[in-house]
């Protein structure tokens, strides 16, 4: 007879009892794997457990990754406002002075216009802005120069973009600027206003920045041969302005417009017929036709020097003629002596 298999019966089995169910182990408690090189940390002041013999640990959490905003998102807003200034400019829903001056126009797209040749053509570096006050009025005399009046516009974009307040410069005009189509309705938008000493108060005594260029036509009109050579700064009509409403002269030199546009003759007889005080000459215009007009891209300084202030001075003092002549004698050698100490430093016209 073969061998049997025997199969092991507990007792109650053997007794006729029912089957017991198998007996469940007790479940075994593995230690907790080595965590590596990584750090833990355990938890400051919470009381230690034992599990296993093990104690408690935290991993610490990674710090959150800042989310960064996608592209579009930029383009949006962007994209938002421009539809919102539309929608201002088509609806009227906007603010003008007296003067006609639309600060939100010149912030938003004047200011746009004129920055990419503040910045990348002419790469124009800026000195002493620490000069130009933070608030009240102040009038700003600078020199002027290169056939076309850049340098005035330059200057406004020099003290709105690098002043720490941000303010508007107000530059005051020539008759000649508000009688011509689309420059006059350009201008009044910027800001500018009739070189008389009427706005020019009014401005002032509203705590207004105000640019001035007592050399008019003569400056920029004047030959290449006489360059940053000033010319006469009138009758001192700026420094009565000042003593009126006591507010400081801030004098400006620019370096870098004489050679924008080098003006070596003057078609007089064409410049009266057309109603222009002169009617220039240069290298490339009119020989070039429209490209000649292209202004040469020179390397331009503006330094504000230190006040001068007028507060002072008695009221009849604005109508002292001898006290003018002084001021404005003053004011004119500060601008010609920074013009020539800029010179010196500059190591090239175009770099």
């Amino acid at each position: 007879m073969a061998d049997a298999k025997v199969i092991p019966f507990d007792d109650d089995r053997s007794r006729g009892g029912a089957l017991r169910p198998p007996r469940r182990r007790p479940p075994v408690r593995r230690k907790p794997e080595p965590v590596g090189t990584r750090e833990v940390q355990v938890l400051p002041g919470a009381q230690e457990q034992e599990q296993g013999g093990a104690q408690m640990t935290r991993e610490p959490k990674e710090p959150p990754v800042p989310r960064r905003e996608a592209p579009a998102a930029g383009w949006d807003r962007r994209v938002a406002g421009g539809l919102a200034f539309l929608r201002r400019r088509l609806t009227g829903d906007y603010e003008i002075d007296d003067f006609g001056y639309d600060k939100e126009l010149t912030d938003q797209v004047l200011m746009s216009l004129l920055r990419p040749l503040y910045e990348k053509y002419f790469r124009v570096e800026v000195k002493g802005i620490e000069n130009v006050p933070s608030d009240g009025g102040a009038l700003i005399v600078a020199n002027h120069s290169g056939t076309l009046p850049l340098d005035g516009l330059m200057m406004q974009v020099a003290v709105h973009d690098n002043h720490p307040t941000g303010r508007h410069l107000r530059l005051l005009a020539a008759d000649l600027v508000f009688v011509l189509p689309v420059v006059n309705e350009l201008a009044r938008k910027a800001g500018h206003t009739l070189a008389c000493a009427e706005d020019a108060e009014r401005l002032l005594q509203g705590g207004e920045l105000v640019g001035v260029m007592p050399e008019g036509f003569k400056g920029i009109g004047k030959p290449f041969s006489e360059r940053y050579k000033l010319q006469r700064f009138g009758r001192g009509g700026f420094v009565s302005t000042a003593l009126r409403t006591g507010t400081p002269i801030v004098p400006c030199s620019i370096v870098g417009a004489e050679e924008i546009y080098p003006m070596i003759g003057n078609a007089k007889t064409l410049a009266r017929l057309l109603g222009f005080p002169y009617f220039p000459i240069t290298p490339t215009f009119p020989w070039l036709g429209p490209l000649g007009a292209v202004p040469l891209p020179t390397k331009w300084t503006i330094q504000f020097g230190e006040p001068i202030p007028t507060d002072g001075y008695p009221p009849e003092a604005a109508e002292d003629p001898m006290l003018m002549f002084n001021l404005t004698d003053q004011v004119r050698e500060q601008i010609q002596h920074t013009l020539y100490k800029l010179l010196v430093q500059r190591r090239s016209v175009f770099f």
